[in-house]
């Protein structure tokens, strides 16, 4: 696996048998493989990848980032992970780090749907029967919602519990906490609470009652997409954080005094996709343009420097990139970013 100014991977659409080129792209922390460059080293500009054992697998469906580690899930419904693995959070039994992606073999007979990665867990949605959620790394603060006790970790698959009369559509994590929204667009969380809330062993439905489309945590902050393509923070008081946390721009209380609030700076924007890092955020418009903001040690921004920022700033690819009509999705980790751009012909 290596980063190629050039590469590219074609797939054909089995719906409209067009041709699709999508571009696979990582900036930020790498000290741990995560970026998938082979270069143990932060990258403060979009890398463009070849990543072979992907591209054999079929197109990336979604990405998941972690503290330090990836979770891909292919459309074929394969699920590889590679970067840190210390806490059984790769899924192949063992604690060890990989560089290269890896098929998860104990996940091979279900039918995977969605995935999510945290500081050192993981989790996954299955669309079998019984529309079950499944979880292996670090469970200490409860993130992996598979007992009532605090798990040290665990490296092979285990149930997510709480669920059983719930259709969970997506999940995400971050941190040492997960999140879910159901069909119905309720919002579930467990593991560590943000602010002064304790820690949740097990799933915990939200009070509001507010519908969300998708949901991004960070490490003390949360980013909410409304069915309007309006974005909402909750939590968060330094990078994340855009707005004066003494003004509520607009609030909608979820429990324990959390608020929800507007993020400032994209009025008339509409947001077709978020994600949230550990003190980082990003979005992406209706238009394609990625904007990202927040805490920028590592070029986690893509900005081509280490300075963090207080309000949204575009993200380029490319002028060769941004001339083609095409969809991008974006993935943020602890301190790195990944980016897919797909192009039809």
């Amino acid at each position: 696996m290596e980063a190629n100014p050039t590469s590219k991977q074609t797939i054909i659409d089995n719906e409209t048998q067009r041709e699709k080129e999508e571009q696979l792209w990582s900036w930020g922390a790498g000290t741990d493989g995560q970026l998938g460059t082979l270069r143990l080293q932060d990258e403060h500009l979009p890398q463009l990848l070849n990543v072979p054992s992907l591209s054999s697998a079929s197109s990336v469906s979604m990405l998941a980032c972690g503290g330090a580690h990836v979770v891909g899930l292919t459309s074929s419904g394969k699920v590889l992970t590679w970067g840190r693995g210390n806490s059984g959070q790769l899924g192949h039994g063992d604690m060890d780090c990989l560089l290269s992606p890896k098929i998860v073999m104990s996940l091979e007979s279900y039918c995977i749907t969605q995935v999510s990665a945290g500081w050192s867990h993981s989790g996954f949605v299955s669309d079998g029967s019984g529309n079950l959620l499944y979880g292996f790394g670090s469970g200490k603060r409860g993130q992996l919602g598979i007992s009532i006790d605090r798990i040290k970790s665990v490296n092979a698959p285990e149930i997510i519990r709480g669920f059983d009369d719930v259709q969970i559509i997506t999940i995400t994590a971050n941190a040492d906490h997960s999140a879910a929204l159901s069909a119905d667009r309720e919002l579930y969380t467990w593991g560590r609470g943000f602010g002064a809330t304790s820690d949740f062993l097990r799933p915990q439905q939200s009070p509001s009652s507010s519908k969300f489309s998708k949901v991004a945590l960070g490490w003390n902050h949360a980013l909410v997409l409304s069915d309007n393509g309006e974005v909402f923070m909750l939590g968060g008081s330094h990078h994340g954080m855009l707005s004066n946390p003494e003004i509520t721009i607009l609030s909608k209380h979820l429990s324990d005094g959390a608020v929800l609030e507007r993020v400032p700076g994209l009025d008339g924007i509409k947001v077709v996709d978020i994600a949230a890092g550990a003190e980082h955020s990003a979005i992406v418009t209706e238009e394609g343009a990625i904007k990202i903001w927040g805490w920028g040690e590592h070029g986690q921004l893509g900005l081509g420097s280490t300075r963090d920022e207080t309000s949204p700033q575009t993200v380029s690819l490319g002028d060769e990139v941004e001339r083609k009509d095409g969809t991008v999705r974006v993935y943020c980790g602890s301190g790195y970013t990944y980016a897919i751009r797909t192009f039809c012909s």
